[in-house]
């Protein structure tokens, strides 16, 4: 049965906001809470909090497991200090915690000062701060002097009985072979032109280095209203994130990604072929079971728009995730 986890924005929300909307997305029946990890919004007068401080908070008035879906890893946080927190929370909440990684986008980077790398140096990146995370989790001293970061004779003083969940995000084939290599699972979006070819080079990079493929987790946004324009003038700001050269190429700028994202999409067309926002219960029901059909184990939902974002937890608790999970059992 595929499992629904909630997820909040801190591009769009406040720490109390986001503790509580994951306390009440608990209540509404979700399997599991995440939160978005990023320095700055995809649009202007956004917001942009520290995901883990907040993750620790809604760990502590929730029983769920928790996980960050992205965290950034190429150059904005250090790996050693990527290692460090998150076996930290998993001292604090054992067994709830999941990391979820990517490989970040130049709005992350660039306001701390940092040059955004070509795609290829992205990857090496990547995968340099995944093989570190990793072997600092399982107890090594590490020793680690590239371009991009430096580790010396450095281990985890601190470790927990248990290691934290890895999870690592891939839109393309390149980044799913290192998902395959370092990762516990693999996170995508739920789109069926590319999702089953990420799958499928998971999957072969799992075989390659011997390890076992891990859970599939797919995401989408919501955002519900009871009118259904209202719905998309409260989520339309989210339209950049929609763009695959946001992901890609050195564009930082709110403005201009906001500008962009106007000129190549309506927002018709970003409310019914990206994220998933209606005013209509049946039309959530019937996209997130689009998604399924791509047989993810998970699927993470992350709350977006300003038009009702309490009223859409309320629409998830009462209607939809009960017909989702009645039609599985029939």
């Amino acid at each position: 049965m595929t499992r629904y986890w909630f997820a909040g924005s801190t591009e769009e929300f406040t720490p109390p906001q986001l503790v509580e909307q994951a306390r009440a997305a608990e209540a509404a029946g979700f399997d599991a809470l995440g939160i978005s990890d990023h320095w700055a919004p995809w649009f202007p007068n956004g917001e942009g909090s520290q995901a883990w401080v907040t993750l620790s908070a809604i760990g502590q008035v929730t029983s769920l497991p928790l996980a960050t879906g992205v965290t950034p890893i190429v150059h904005h946080y250090h790996p050693g200090l990527v290692a460090q927190a998150f076996m930290s929370l998993e001292c604090l909440y054992p067994g709830r915690i999941t990391l979820g990684v990517g490989s970040g986008e130049s709005v992350n980077e660039s306001p701390l000062g940092l040059d955004w790398p070509s795609i290829d140096e992205q990857q090496a990146r990547f995968a340099a701060g995944l093989d570190a995370i990793t072997r600092l989790w399982a107890g090594e001293t590490v020793t680690v002097d590239n371009d991009w970061f430096r580790l010396k004779d450095a281990k985890l003083w601190t470790r927990a009985a248990g290691r934290p969940k890895l999870i690592v995000s891939a839109f393309g084939p390149k980044a799913a072979r290192i998902a395959g290599q370092y990762g516990d699972g693999l996170w995508t979006l739920g789109d069926p032109d590319s999702a089953p070819e990420v799958v499928e080079a998971y999957r072969d990079a799992c075989e390659e280095f011997g390890r076992p493929a891990g859970e599939i987790v797919m995401q989408s946004g919501i955002a519900w209203a009871s009118d259904r324009d209202a719905a998309i003038d409260g989520a339309r700001r989210w339209k950049p994130t929609q763009l695959p050269e946001l992901y890609i190429d050195d564009i930082s700028d709110q403005r201009d990604m906001q500008q962009r994202a106007d000129e190549q999409m309506t927002d018709e067309e970003f409310a019914t072929n990206g994220f998933i926002v209606s005013d209509s219960v049946d039309e959530h029901v019937s996209r997130i079971q689009e998604i399924e059909q791509l047989d993810p184990d998970v699927i993470c939902l992350q709350l977006i728009g300003s038009a009702d974002p309490d009223g859409t937890i309320s629409r998830y608790r009462d209607d939809v995730l009960p017909t989702l999970r009645s039609a599985v059992r029939a």
